[in-house]
């Protein structure tokens, strides 16, 4: 077979879907070399280029390609300069996520990744250029593919019945955690506190304290955190700061500059930015608890990655998180800040609670991994290609 993977997002710090197709891609490059695989992108600088081949792990792979198509935007991109290479250079499969390309020969299989369906729940939070685009082109995106997938049993049974479609259409794989966050869950990597120490230093951490990493969009729900954070302090003066970190990129929610204004405790909630990939796994380790307080999700890879570095997590109690977390987290209702002061509050008194969900978590991650998940890839592209 020869395969196109739609790459775009690697190198972009996109967080979430940039760790599905790295991980995806890289695990795929691991297990198959048999077939052809293009990987399609819009970054044209060999120095960038030469740096994703190398993470990838491609250097000795030659069923592996990079492709660079530039391009003047995005919209542009998919729907005319990779539907043009694709008519002159067609693939047998062709994976994306989201918006499918068109003007591409039928003959081309195409498998499109949904990660969530959020928009459609809480359309109150996404820009209207964007909601119009995702309201039109989704739904004509999953009628062109030939295979839909969710990221989860959840994502999948919410796009069959948003959408319609049927069963033999739709799939899930699973997300996991990187390499290097599947070491320390199994012990054969640690962190040392020197590590602890230089990241405290890199991002002006506190010594003690509370922590989210991902979007600051607004489904993420963060003004409740800096709420439920509030009412801690307010009565237990716990010691413990909070750490919001991420960057302030698309979509970003302004109620976490009103509650943290509104906020008596503005000194104590840190926003160190982005955090690079390279160190996330370290800034997890030095945080007391890690919080993700969700309105809507696909999945929750920052969930599995906390567990890894063995924190205890307190998650929103949706059903996402229920699947993949199991008994491993401690949950709360995320339309109730009281609900998450309180299981902040039990966990940061006591140490048993905090090893019982770091013990379960552990044993959790290792139930996902990115090489099934690649394996299960592979073989949706062999059965597509069957038909």
């Amino acid at each position: 077979m020869k395969i196109g993977i739609d790459i775009r997002n690697i190198g972009k710090k996109r967080t979430g879907d940039e760790v599905v197709f790295f991980n995806l891609t890289k695990n795929l490059a691991l297990i198959d070399s048999e077939n052809e695989y293009e990987l399609f992108t819009d970054i044209s600088d060999e120095e960038t280029l030469k740096i994703i081949r190398r993470d990838l792990g491609l250097e000795n792979k030659n069923n592996f390609e990079i492709i660079s198509l530039e391009t003047t935007n995005r919209f542009s991109w998919n729907f005319w300069t990779l539907a043009t290479y694709l008519r002159k250079n067609p693939v047998d499969v062709y994976l994306t996520q989201y918006i499918t390309p068109f003007f591409i020969p039928k003959k081309i299989k195409i498998i499109t990744i949904i990660h969530d369906i959020s928009f459609n729940f809480f359309p109150q939070f996404i820009r209207f250029s964007d909601l119009f685009f995702l309201k039109t082109l989704i739904p004509l995106s999953i009628k062109r593919a030939d295979k839909v997938i969710g990221v989860s049993k959840f994502t999948r049974d919410e796009i069959m019945k948003y959408y319609k479609t049927d069963l033999s259409k739709t799939d899930f794989i699973y997300n996991a955690v990187s390499e290097e966050f599947f070491q320390l869950a199994e012990g054969t990597k640690s962190i040392s506190r020197e590590d602890i120490s230089n990241v405290r230093k890199k991002y002006a951490l506190p010594d003690k304290f509370i922590l989210y990493i991902g979007t600051l969009q607004p489904r993420k729900n963060l003004s409740s955190l800096i709420e439920a954070f509030s009412f801690l302090n307010e009565k237990d003066r716990c010691g413990a700061k909070l750490v919001i970190a991420g960057g302030k990129s698309h979509n970003y929610d302004e109620r976490i500059d009103t509650a943290t204004d509104a906020s008596k405790l503005k000194e104590k909630i840190y926003f160190p930015g982005f955090i690079e990939e390279k160190d996330k796994a370290v800034v997890m380790a030095a945080a007391e608890i890690f919080v993700f307080p969700s309105l809507y999700e696909g999945f929750g890879i920052p969930i599995l990655e906390a567990m890894s570095v063995g924190v205890s997590v307190i998650a929103s109690d949706i059903a996402p998180h229920r699947e993949i977390a199991d008994g491993s987290a401690s949950f709360f209702n995320p339309n109730t800040p009281g609900e998450l002061t309180e299981n902040l509050r039990t966990l940061l008194a006591s140490k048993v609670s905090r090893s019982k969900y770091t013990l379960n978590g552990k044993t959790q991650v290792k139930k996902f991994s990115w090489q099934k998940t690649a394996e299960k890839m592979k073989v949706i592209f062999e059965n597509l290609v069957k038909k």
